[in-house]
């Protein structure tokens, strides 16, 4: 209803239904304002975070430990058992196998928790994926490991993009990259965890008649069962059927969520999938990403052989691993904040890019161990909290929650190839020093933080030009954003997060 429609109807016996459409037009919002202010609200996004981040935090702590614990099982005995070759390619070949199948199930798994639920999908593919991680703890030859690699991918693919697709359906977009860098700042919780607790399972060798690095497996992949079976029960699937919400606190969500997103389409439809796969944007930042998840899933499956080359005994190693990755998780969780803060990302991504570069340069032009470590934590610092901003970044700027979900399956799905020739940048024959890994990840480091330089002049650009040909994004009314809902960020009022 328009501002001169509520003129008309202003004398009528209807018109406090006509003053609440007014305000429903003004607030950009179908459901009406009920007058939350910003200290009501701001404890209306706290309750949803204390109910929601700790456990997704948890979920993903669980995947990225279960797929790079087989870098503790190596230090652990995991080639000798399984008569690998030290010196061949067997065990990278193992890392690598993961990755495609992990590639190919994100974008159908994003659909499908856009077609059920997200409290039936997710927990589902959990159990899957720790049944798999277990098995790898019984596997007796190196074929097998192989498979249970393979089916790892699948199982856990659905995750990182679905969990990060599933927060923007909770919070506004300038509001996702710090819920996204506490989420994934798990992943560095899952480093360092991964290397005490593979450094406690060690001791267990012999127990039962198994190895260290079988239990390493298989006590991790049941952790994940358990946590699985209570998800079923815990996860929740949007504001406006949670239970721990209030109705007033479901509409109130609704509408702040409907204001953000300007009225774009939000159902399913397939025509979305293409609108996503002909964004060249999309592409972009899919290249920005394989340059941020190369040196990310390096970083996370050779730290600890890394580590080892610099002096230390295997279990010191485990340990010596830890020092990282609680630095970057500071990194992660105070970039993301800071980003939300300023509503930019462009220039965080760069600035963490650089810091990341120092890092591999000090590890490539210095033989003193100390200055190696050092590097080590300068590269985390600036890899791990790239990886949230990245994808709040692409987030923000996709119209649509059907479009958005495949563009971040998209973005993900393409960085994690990455994963794939990380497992053979640090080959055993260039140990101690792996000179090509460190030259290569600083290679598509460096192509990652040219496009993201173009990408932000690029949208800069753009929003200055929409700026200059069409009206303010707040003076449109809701028919005229209706009629514009299926242009997705195309719409003229849509401006992009720079």
């Amino acid at each position: 209803m328009s501002q001169a429609t509520f003129e008309l109807r202003k004398g009528s016996d209807k018109a406090d239904y006509a003053v609440e459409q007014f305000e429903v037009v003004e607030s950009g919002s179908r459901t009406p304002d009920l007058g939350f202010d910003d200290k009501r609200t701001a404890k209306l996004v706290r309750k949803i975070d204390l109910v929601l981040l700790p456990f997704l935090a948890l979920l993903y702590l669980l995947s990225f430990l279960d797929r790079t614990n087989i870098g503790n099982a190596r230090l652990a005995g995991l080639e000798a058992s399984l008569h690998m070759n030290p010196k061949s390619l067997e065990y990278n070949t193992a890392l690598a196998i993961f990755f495609p199948f992990y590639v190919l199930a994100e974008i159908p798994s994003n659909m499908m928790m856009k077609k059920t639920r997200p409290s039936i999908w997710i927990p589902s593919i959990m159990v899957a994926w720790a049944l798999c991680c277990t098995l790898m703890g019984i596997v007796k030859s190196y074929p097998g490991l192989l498979v249970c690699r393979a089916a790892l991918g699948i199982a856990e693919g659905g995750l990182f993009p679905g969990v990060t697709y599933y927060i923007t359906m909770w919070y506004r977009r300038h509001e996702c990259g710090f819920r996204m860098a506490i989420f994934f700042s798990a992943a560095t919780a899952a480093g360092a965890f991964g290397g005490l607790l593979a450094r406690g399972i060690n001791e267990m060798s012999g127990l039962g008649g198994m190895k260290g690095w079988q239990w390493i497996f298989i006590l991790e992949g049941i952790l994940t069962f358990i946590v699985a079976v209570v998800a079923f029960f815990y996860m929740k699937d949007y504001p406006g059927t949670a239970k721990f919400l209030t109705a007033e606190e479901k509409q109130e969500m609704t509408r702040r969520l409907e204001q953000d997103r300007s009225g774009l389409a939000d159902e399913f439809d397939t025509k979305y999938f293409f609108h996503a796969i002909q964004d060249w944007k999309i592409y972009v930042h899919m290249f920005i990403t394989i340059g941020i998840y190369t040196p990310l899933y390096s970083f996370s499956l050779f730290l600890p052989t890394i580590v080892k080359t610099l002096g230390y005994t295997n279990n010191t190693a485990q340990l010596m691993s830890v020092p990282p990755y609680v630095v970057a998780c500071v990194c992660c969780i105070s970039g993301g904040w800071f980003a939300d803060k300023l509503r930019t990302r462009g220039i965080f991504m760069i600035g963490f890019t650089l810091v990341a570069i120092i890092g591999f340069v000090m590890q490539l032009a210095s033989d003193n161990p100390h200055v190696k470590y050092a590097g080590t934590i300068f590269a985390a610092c600036g890899i791990y909290p790239n990886v949230p901003q990245g994808v709040a970044w692409n987030g923000n700027n996709i119209g649509g929650s059907t479009k958005r979900g495949v563009g971040i399956a998209m973005h993900v799905g393409f960085g994690n190839l990455g994963g794939c020739v990380a497992a053979f940048l640090y080959l055993a024959k260039y140990s101690p020093h792996f000179r090509p890994g460190h030259g290569a990840l600083i290679g598509f480091l460096s192509m990652s933080m040219i496009l993201q330089v173009c990408m932000t002049l690029y949208l800069r650009r753009e929003n200055k030009r929409r700026d200059a040909a069409y009206k303010a994004p707040e003076s449109y009314t809701i028919e005229e954003k209706y009629a514009e809902r299926e242009a997705g960020d195309n719409a003229t009022f849509f401006r992009y997060t720079v």
